[in-house]
């Protein structure tokens, strides 16, 4: 459900965790595994910090995630999933392993 995360829904806990997992993912797209399952998934912040943008879609099926997070003046950030439930969206970015590759070896 959209709203502020301290709206008594997610427990303080839920939102730093989400906050931290978040802020791990680099800005751009990056590869990763979900439940075991190849994703894509791209972020944009603006430069003020008031809005980061999520876009995350499995590679091997249909499935999407995709949010805003905005942090304005008042209470907490406020979460608006795009047609899909904040605890899609919560448990997403908690379960998220980007894939790092290394570069190529000197030959």
């Amino acid at each position: 459900m959209p709203g502020t995360m301290t709206d008594g829904k997610n427990p303080p806990s839920v939102q730093a965790t989400f906050e931290d997992a978040l802020a791990k993912l680099p800005n751009g797209y990056v590869d990763g595994h979900f439940g075991k399952r190849p994703w894509g998934v791209t972020v944009k912040r603006l430069e003020d910090g008031k809005r980061t943008w999520l876009y995350g879609e499995e590679l091997s099926g249909t499935d999407i995630v995709s949010f805003n997070l905005y942090r304005l003046a008042g209470p907490g950030p406020i979460l608006k999933p795009c047609e899909m439930s904040s605890t899609k969206v919560i448990e997403f970015v908690l379960g998220f392993e980007t894939i790092i590759k290394k570069p190529p070896s000197p030959p």
